[in-house]
């Protein structure tokens, strides 16, 4: 199977293809653009995804409903590159902002060991760390082509920092 650049977002204007992948003004921070997207995804998750915490299955809702969006960072980034004339953008921050609920799949089980606000903020360093070291391979995903190298390295770090998340709580339980 090979992973091609969605065409639809060359139809947009450049304009809104940037605002879009820049999430408006916060990529264009001077400093640390990707901890600004991340913490717009943590708000996003809290707003959005943090109710279905008292559904059944509410990690699988949450993956579930992250795919258009992560689908959306794939077109959107791939083509902010394209025009900026640049690899992965640092000012491009959708990839973290729909990345950052993946963080979280599974959470209640987390916060019953720990306070909701305690895994949220753990949940967004690790994410911060596992995006900024990119530790276990992650690195390698960003020379996937256009938007997915962009958007699957935040995936893997997203994972990564839930599994982590989940390992914590079950040895803190085990104590």
């Amino acid at each position: 199977m090979k992973l091609e650049q969605p065409i639809w977002p060359r139809f947009l204007p450049s304009s809104l293809v940037l605002a879009l992948a820049t999430l408006g003004p916060l990529g264009r921070r001077r400093r640390a653009p990707g901890t600004w997207g991340a913490a717009a995804g943590l708000l996003y998750f809290t707003v959005l995804f943090w109710p279905f915490g008292a559904w059944p299955w509410s990690g699988f809702w949450t993956a579930v409903f992250s795919l258009p969006g992560l689908y959306l960072a794939v077109a959107i980034c791939g083509e902010a590159e394209f025009r900026l004339g640049r690899r992965d953008p640092g000012e491009v921050i959708l990839d973290e902002f729909t990345a950052m609920p993946l963080c979280f799949l599974g959470w209640p089980a987390v916060a019953r060991v720990w306070p909701p606000w305690a895994v949220f903020i753990a949940g967004f360093l690790l994410f911060r760390l596992f995006d900024i070291a990119k530790p276990f391979g992650i690195r390698k995903l960003e020379n996937l082509p256009g938007g997915w190298g962009i958007v699957v390295d935040d995936v893997a770090a997203a994972l990564a920092a839930c599994l982590v998340l989940h390992g914590a709580a079950w040895a803190w339980k085990a104590l």
